[in-house]
């Protein structure tokens, strides 16, 4: 290596150098600058460089001392998101931050591709994601390359509305509804003048000799054309002008189409009521189109009703106690980590925190999904956003703002939502040239009914509806309406799906590996049984073995320093303190040495236990499912102690509702294994394997997926997270700690093992959905455009069946709002 590179200075600084920057090309120059993670020294650099090299029009210089790549390239030929995503595979990461935006105006699954398409475009923007049924935006950009009015401006230039969603959130819902009445304002004054249209082509069916003036029909359907199907024409041009299509685009056509025909027939080809007008056919597409737009709002609203109903648990006001001041009231932002709030009967827990004084039951159904109130005393966790029973508690703040419970299930529920399934992107490449080809099998269909002897009004007529019954806007919403009500729905009932990864995996499930400690057992051992050797005391083995296990915070360490404060037993201080993983632990107490372990741990320190009898006894506890931990004192058996960590109540029937789903169960659990094959045989596991290791039960998950099994693993997230990691989907069971969400695919906020059959459920629901989603939307379309092209559908039926089959689609999605876990009430 030479001097240049060691010193970490690029190789293409200098003349001559092999990676000079690459002459201009055709397309536009731009210039970027990337924070890169993962550099250590300058072969690093050329492999950067080298990667980048390989893109066309593109020339770097990457800098080790800065972790900066500063690359140009020709904006024509790729992307910066490309770039990003070429280093990414390089094995190195790219600094990146996410923005959301709310988007309006868009009306099917083409105008979301057009404003991808158009953040992508940005300088900055590493990848752009919009979920037309949720109109949003979700970007990732270069730190300081990208403000939210460069964002604005781009979603604006490409025909739409756009809203930070950091600075709307207050005003989002009543933002919502004004423009939801607005529209049926709109739909009303649209129903008003279509009407007598109407009246008059159900007059003429039924034989009734009446009909409006040809004047007063053009009057009526005037207004509903030009004036309340304004938006059409808006969204039509604003499409064509970006060099796309969407449904503005056959709305507007065929509509027009109707109209204009109309407008001849009455001026130049005939006179009164001698030739035929269809001024009803154009308004009542137009208002049918409307009405089927709000119920599609409508529903969309609903669809996405759980991320709402969970942002309207967070308070804005909080009763403070102030030492000089005492009770006053604030903003939460002004709430800091260590304050305590005051929290009356019948109000809403303002922020994460510990009860300081008082005692009360919490209402935690919204977040959790536990149904009954959970009591609440002095040193016990609460989370924001639970409603108070009928006691006041004063709470201390453990998190604020972003770092709260209820603000990372919102981030995980809004991450889940806003995620593509792989059947997505088919569907967006269909839609992409979906409103292309309508309008050529529209051009057919004229020319074919001209062909073959129809009238130039018959053609039009057949042409017009082919325009107005396809429909890109059921495909568009297919999947997204589906992804947002199926994780809504299962977050009401306290499953968090993090992504659409874990959702897809979930169905394939056939084994659940599950940890044993937390899990299936409530995960707080208490003791069962002192029983010390002869000439030792009860009490004094209960004091010593607790200030020895007082160093520790393993759960059985906890259990025993809490049963020797329950009897008021002053714990002395110790030396010289070790332990031995997996073994046991040792120190020095008032002089004495105290040896806690397994019998392995006290034969390798050469102290024997007394006779087959203490033998017989332990292994009688174990087979009860207790775990003994034996004692030595000095050198010499003192005697053991035992400990019982509870079965959750809820156990047995999650493993037997897994068994009726055909799925087996498996426990690898760090207890004995006569512990574990006692809680196999309890909970009718299939399987119960003792002193396995947290380490070791990844290499175990690992074993059972090469043996062809579809593995989820079910832990408490933290102990077990290389194992939640290995599997195909990780389950992390209750409190939502960091570790279990950030590891696991799917968290339950409550510690209830029924709810893994649950995650399954939902997985299962969800899929079905979408699979019968977009079956309907491609059928719909398949055999809707052939009828209209034959001329079996008039054009404002058409208009009726493109109106309902959005509407179809996302009331189907709506049926998952009432999935709720297997034999759970409402």
């Amino acid at each position: 290596m030479d001097r240049q590179s060691e010193a970490g200075i690029p190789d293409n600084v200098g003349n001559g150098a092999p990676g000079l920057p690459k002459p201009a090309g055709k397309g536009v120059r731009d210039e970027v600058t990337l924070q890169i993670d993962g550099m250590s020294c300058a072969s690093c650099v050329g492999r950067i460089e080298k990667a980048l090299g390989k893109l066309p029009g593109v020339s770097s210089e990457v800098n080790l001392a800065l972790n900066s790549a500063h690359i140009t390239f020709d904006r024509d030929q790729t992307s910066v998101g490309k770039l990003a995503d070429t280093i990414r595979s390089a094995g190195y990461s790219v600094a990146d931050e996410s923005r959301s935006f709310d988007i309006d105006g868009m009306t099917c699954a083409n105008c979301a591709l057009r404003v991808e398409k158009a953040l992508g475009k940005l300088s900055g923007v590493t990848e752009a994601s919009v979920n037309f049924a949720l109109e949003r935006a979700d970007i990732r950009i270069l730190p300081g390359q990208v403000d939210d009015a460069d964002v604005i401006a781009a979603v604006e230039k490409a025909g739409y509305h756009a809203v930070s969603r950091n600075h709307q959130a207050d005003r989002q819902q009543d933002t919502g509804k004004a423009g939801f009445d607005k529209s049926l304002l709109w739909l009303g004054a649209s129903i008003i003048l279509t009407a007598p249209l109407v009246a008059q082509m159900i007059w003429m069916y039924l034989g009734v000799g009446f009909h409006l003036s040809p004047w007063v029909e053009l009057a009526l359907a005037t207004p509903v054309q030009f004036v309340i199907g304004w938006r059409f024409y808006r969204g039509a041009w604003m499409a064509l002008r970006n060099a796309s299509a969407n449904m503005d685009v056959l709305v507007a056509l065929g509509t027009s189409a109707a109209y204009f025909l109309s407008l001849y027939n009455m001026l130049v080809v005939g006179h009164g009521g001698q030739v035929h007008l269809y001024f009803e056919a154009s308004a009542a597409i137009i208002t049918l189109i409307l009405a089927g737009k709000i119920m599609e709002e409508r529903a969309k609203r609903g669809a996405s009703a759980a991320i709402r109903e969970l942002m309207a648990l967070r308070p804005r006001r909080a009763r403070k106690l102030d030492t000089a001041r005492g009770e006053i009231e604030v903003d939460i932002v002004e709430l800091v980590i260590g304050d305590i709030v005051r929290v009356l009967p019948g109000e809403r827990v303002p922020v994460d925190g510990r009860v300081s004084a008082g005692e009360s039951e919490l209402d935690e159904s919204l977040i959790t999904g536990e149904t009954r109130p959970v009591a609440r005393v002095s040193g016990d966790t609460v989370v924001g956003g639970a409603v108070n029973g009928t006691g006041r508690l004063d709470i201390e703040v453990t998190a604020i703002g972003e770092d709260t419970t209820l603000s990372r299930i919102i981030r995980l529920v809004e991450q889940a939502q806003t995620g593509k399934a792989p059947v997505q992107k088919l569907v967006d490449k269909v839609s992409g040239i979906f409103v292309p080809v309508v309008i050529v099998i529209a051009l057919i269909t004229f020319g074919g009914w001209l062909f073959f002897g129809a009238s130039i009004e018959t053609s039009i007529v057949a042409a017009v509806s082919v325009l107005v019954i396809a429909c890109p806007c059921a495909l568009g919403l297919a999947t997204p309406t589906a992804l947002v009500a199926g994780t809504g729905a299962a977050a009401k009932s306290g499953i968090l799906i993090r992504n659409f990864d874990a959702l897809e995996q979930a169905h394939n499930v056939d084994t659940v590996v599950f940890d044993k400690t937390g899990t299936l057992t409530e995960g707080t051992p208490t003791v069962r049984d002192i029983k010390p050797a002869e000439g030792t005391d009860e009490a004094e083995l209960l004091r010593m073995v607790a200030a020895v296990q007082a160093a520790s915070e393993h759960p059985l360490a906890r259990a025993i320093v809490n049963a020797a404060r329950k009897q008021e037993i002053k714990i002395p201080d110790i030396t010289d303190f070790g332990s031995k993983t997996g073994a046991g632990v040792q120190a020095k107490v008032e002089d004495h040495k105290v040896v806690i372990g397994n019998e392995a741990m006290l034969a390798d320190l050469g102290i024997g236990l007394p006779g087959s009898d203490l033998g017989r006894q332990i292994a009688d506890y174990e087979g009860r499912g207790q775990t003994v931990i034996l004692v030595a004192i000095d050198g010499k058996f003192a005697g053991f102690i035992t400990l019982e960590d509870r079965i959750r109540p809820s156990a047995k029937q999650a493993i037997a509702d897994l068994k009726a789903r055909g799925i087996n169960s498996i426990m690898l659990s760090g207890d004995g294994e006569d512990v574990a094959s006692y809680v196999a045989v309890q909970l009718g596991l299939e399987e119960g394997r003792g002193r396995v290791r947290p380490q070791d039960k990844a290499r175990e998950v690992e074993k059972l997926r090469k043996a062809g099994r579809h593995v989820a693993m079910v832990g408490d997230g933290i102990n077990d997270a290389p194992a939640l990691a290995a599997a195909d989907v990780g389950i992390a069971m209750g409190g939502g700690t960091d570790v279990a969400m950030e590891t696991a695919g799917i968290t339950l906020m409550r510690s209830d093992p029924v709810l893994v059959a649950g995650a399954i459920d939902v997985s299962i629901a969800t899929r079905r959905k979408i699979a019968q989603n977009l079956f309907w939307a491609f059928g719909y379309n398949v055999i809707g455009v052939p009828l209209a092209a034959f001329g079996i559908l008039s054009p404002a039926i058409a208009g009726a069946a493109m109106a309902l089959s959005s509407v179809s689609v996302v009331s189907n999605s709506l049926l998952l709002r009432r999935w709720k876990v297997r034999g759970e009430k409402s």
